[in-house]
Order: C-alpha cells, then structure tokens, then sequence
C-alpha cells in the first residue's frame, strides 16, 4: 500500500511504500523493547531508594502521567501524521515557511548515533560477563577485575591501545545488530524483539523470584519501599522522578517518531502508547525488586545496612556489585547468568531503536534502502565505536560523552520539540485531532498545556541546573580539557552533524506529500 494519498509518481520518498510493522502487537513489543533498556535495570532502583524510597513512586506516578506519556504521544502523533524519520517528519510538520525545522530533527539522529557507538560497548560487555558468570571469572575482587583486568582502564585521554576482550565481543554485537537492521522493520526489527522481549521478561522474572528467597531479601525490599514522606517537599526529588520517566520512555529522540511513522493508516496511536508506559514502568517497579532483594542478601552476607553498601546504580551496580553477589549467593553462576542475560537482551532491543532512527533518517534522505543503510552507515558508526570504545580509555569516555548526550542533548532537544511544534508552529490541535480521530483514548487541551507548558518547564530546569553544575564543578574530578572535548565536544559534533545533513540536498523531494486525511475525513475512515 503506498504511503501517499497524492501522486502515483514512484520518484519521490512520499510516493514509495512504507515499511510497516505486520501488525500493532509487533509495533508495542517492539516500542517496549526500546523503551525497556539497561537504565530500567541499573537505574531505577537506585534512583528510588536516594529519593524517598517507597514515597518516589508519587512523584514517579505523577511524572509518568504529566510529562512522559504526554511527550510519548506527542512523538507518536508527529511519526504517524507525517509519516517519516525524524527530520522528514519535523521539515514536513513545518512546511514552507518552517523547512529549517528538519534540524531538529537530525539533532536528534545524530543524538542516537553518538548514543549507538558507546551503548553497543555496554552490550558487549554484558556479553562478556554473561560468559563469565559460567566460571566466576571476577573471582574476588570484583571491581578490580572489571576495570583492571577487564577494561584495562587508563587515565582520561585518547588511547589507541585496544583491549581484546573488549574489542572480539563489540565486534560480534556490531555484526549482530545490523544484520537485524538491514532486513527491514518487520522481518528484522519486530521479529527480534519478539523473539527477546518475552525471553526477557520470562529471565527477569525468574530472576527476582529466586531473589525474593535469599536471606536478608526482606531487609532489601524494606529499603526500597519504606516511604519517607518528608523527601516529597525536596524539589530535586521530584525532579529525579522526571528525569527517569523522561530518561526510560525513550522519548524526544527520534525513537517513538520513527517507530510510530510504520504504523498503518488506521492504527490506535494512545492506546498502545499507554500501554508502552505503564509496561515500562512496571518493569521499573519489578527490577527494583529484584535489585534490593538481591542488596539485602549481599549487606546480610556483609553484616552491614543497606546504607552502607557502594554501588548501587548504574555500570559499579552490574558490572562489580552484582558479580560479587552472585559468587556468594547459592546457584550463584545461574543467577548470574539469567542477570547478565537479561542485559544483553534489554540492551539489544534498544540498541535496534537508537540505530533505526538513524537508517530511517538516512534512507529517506538519500532515497536508499534498509540493507544499504546498515552497511554503509551502519559499518561506519561500527568502527568509530570500536576505536573509541574498546580501548583502554573506553569506559571514561562513554561515562563522560553518556553524561552530555543524555543530560544535555537529549533534554535540550526535548525543550525545542515541545516549544516549537506548540507554540511556534502552533501544531497542537492539528496533533490532538490526528490522534483523537484514529485513537479510542482521546486528548485535549489538558494534553496540549502539558506538553507546552509543564513538560518544557521542567525540562528546562533540569537543563539549567545540569549545565551549572558542569560548568562550575566539572564531572567525576576528570580534567577540565578532556570534559571540553569529550563533553561539549559531544554537543559540538551533534549540532555541526545536524546542520550540515539538513543543508544536503535530498535525493527525492520531501515536501510531495500530503498528510493523510483531515481529522473528519480520518473518523469516516475508521467507521
């Protein structure tokens, strides 16, 4: 069925087929599958537990409702309408008078490129680790092996010396993904997630119910969960419950726009959208059950509280809290398994969505296909990733260039996304009756205030308060040049990457399109 409502013509990008998704369970399996990543595991649960304990899940709950679900229809709604990658969909959302806004979206392609190259470095060690769960291989000294021994880490810089344990693995995960990548949406993407979302949930859930009857899993639970009320009148609370909903839900890059640009003419956008948060959450709540039960055990082991453990989010939590863990806990080698696992398959499916955005982007720009796009730029981002990322400077790279995509670029590109298409543009009833007319949970002008208003508010005071606090106290005591090059050298490259691609010419005419039919016209079609 082809994508245009207008001209036959087979020359431009609007006259060809889309690809689809083979139907709207393969679109929300796979909109999970990017939406749940490793930061559902590593990093919810810490961010609770610093953040009131049980009482974050109010501001978390309000958060998921004010701002993440919002902005999730927001991007679904401009794929759908306008139906193409991110760039395609924003320069067509803008139309003669607002083609510059394609910038936008090339800012947030090139956000997932620069976010691609040093999240398949993750993956690749949790891959590793996954074998060495096997073995026990950390042996004792868990945080020695993993950056000694493992990464082999040295001072910041720029090294040219690789590690092979790292490089063979990222290799094998860069060959991986891009075979998926290049067979399309629904034969390649869908498919993966189908076969590893379930394999996924059914791991994790075993997982935590093996966690739940440990000695001392109880103490953990407690930890996470009992309320501490007075945290609630703490406004960096409530800010960190916004900044892992808008964090998770993998919205305002470009992911949710791509994706939502394959769903077919009548397709529920709100509905599956809610799903999509709610299961994101939920899995949130259930790795932080399965995380604390699991500290429990280990401050038990340790004869210490909770509060005295180190390590309890991000890369120190995987990679050198859990394996000594597990080479205490009974069955330790399958736990560690079914944990190392389950990142590899939740950083798998996400890496998928980072890259789609990317080949989606290129393909409309350069009019060429799905397999042509995993080779030619696919292969590209591949070695740049491996030359940043599997030498002995690696980890201090991705910790430092993962702080300023994420904290700064994508949070900035969030602000202009919400500002421009509600208030420049004046998009939001034209977005609100798209979604309305082919959606049973509708929208209105309360959807339209939160997202021009609440949403880019906080996004805007996370973003003020990230870059003084950059500014005046640097990151992690790394030298203040490396933080100028790798940092907001970062931001440097994707703002120079966005403005050079939209200055390229287009190999067909992106502007031959019409968006589908009116919203009375799109109630007709549904009937």
């Amino acid at each position: 069925m082809s994508a245009q409502q207008g001209s036959p013509s087979s020359t431009t990008v609007a006259s060809r087929p889309r690809e689809q998704w083979s139907g709207q369970l393969g679109f929300i399996l796979s909109a999970i599958g990017s939406a749940v990543g490793l930061g559902n595991i590593w990093r919810f649960p810490g961010v609770a537990y610093e953040n009131g304990g049980g009482a974050f899940l109010i501001p978390y709950l309000i958060a998921l409702v004010t701002a993440g679900i919002p902005i999730l229809f927001l991007d679904y709604a401009i794929g759908h309408r306008f139906r193409g990658s991110a760039p395609t969909a924003f320069r067509r959302l803008g139309g003669k008078a607002g083609k510059w806004l394609e910038s936008l979206g090339w800012f947030q392609v090139w956000i997932c490129i620069v976010i691609a190259i040093y999240y398949a470095a993750v993956v690749a060690w949790a891959a590793s680790y996954f074998t060495f769960s096997f073995d026990l291989r950390w042996g004792d000294d868990t945080q020695g092996f993993f950056i000694t021994e493992f990464l082999q880490t040295s001072d910041p810089g720029f090294s040219s010396q690789f590690v092979p344990a790292v490089l063979i693995p990222l290799v094998l995960v860069w060959v991986a993904v891009l075979a998926v990548l290049g067979s399309g949406i629904a034969k390649g993407v869908q498919r993966a997630n189908v076969i590893f979302l379930p394999l996924l949930v059914v791991a994790f859930l075993i997982l935590v119910v093996r966690a739940l009857f440990l000695d001392g899993a109880m103490t953990g639970l407690d930890a996470l969960f009992t309320p501490d009320f007075s945290a609630l009148s703490n406004p960096n609370v409530w800010i960190a419950a916004y900044s892992q909903i808008f964090f998770s839900l993998s919205i305002a890059f470009g992911i949710m726009i791509t994706y939502s640009s394959y769903r077919s003419r009548k397709a529920n956008v709100t509905a599956p959208a809610l799903v999509v948060a709610f299961a994101n959450s939920s899995f949130e709540i259930i790795a932080g059950i399965g995380v604390f039960a699991t500290l429990g055990f280990f401050a038990f082991q340790q004869g210490v509280g909770i509060d005295e453990l180190e390590g309890l989010t991000g890369v120190g939590l995987s990679f050198i809290t859990f394996p000594a863990i597990v080479s205490q806990m009974p069955g330790g080698p399958l736990f560690g398994a079914l944990f190392f696992g389950s990142l590899v398959m939740a950083g798998f499916t996400s890496l998928l969505s980072v890259l789609q955005v990317v080949s989606s982007a290129f393909q409309d720009k350069f009019g060429i296909t799905a397999r042509q796009a995993s080779i030619r730029v696919g292969s590209a981002l591949a070695i740049v990733s491996v030359l940043l990322f599997s030498t002995t400077t690696g980890l201090i790279a991705l910790d430092t260039v993962d702080q300023w995509a994420n904290n700064i670029g994508i949070v900035a590109a969030a602000i202009a996304a919400t500002i421009l298409v509600i208030w420049v543009f004046r998009k939001g009833p034209e977005l609100a009756g798209h979604l309305n007319a082919v959606s049973t949970f509708k929208v209105g002008r309360v959807w339209q205030l939160l997202v021009g208003i609440l949403a880019p508010a906080v996004l805007l005071y996370m973003l003020i308060q990230r870059i003084i606090v950059l500014v005046t106290e640097g990151y992690e005591g790394y030298p203040l040049w490396y933080l100028a090059v790798a940092g907001w050298g970062t931001i440097a490259v994707i703002v120079i990457g966005a403005i050079t691609m939209t200055v390229l010419r287009w190999k067909h005419d992106p502007d031959d399109f019409t968006p589908w039919p009116s919203t009375t016209a799109l109630k007709e079609l549904k009937k």
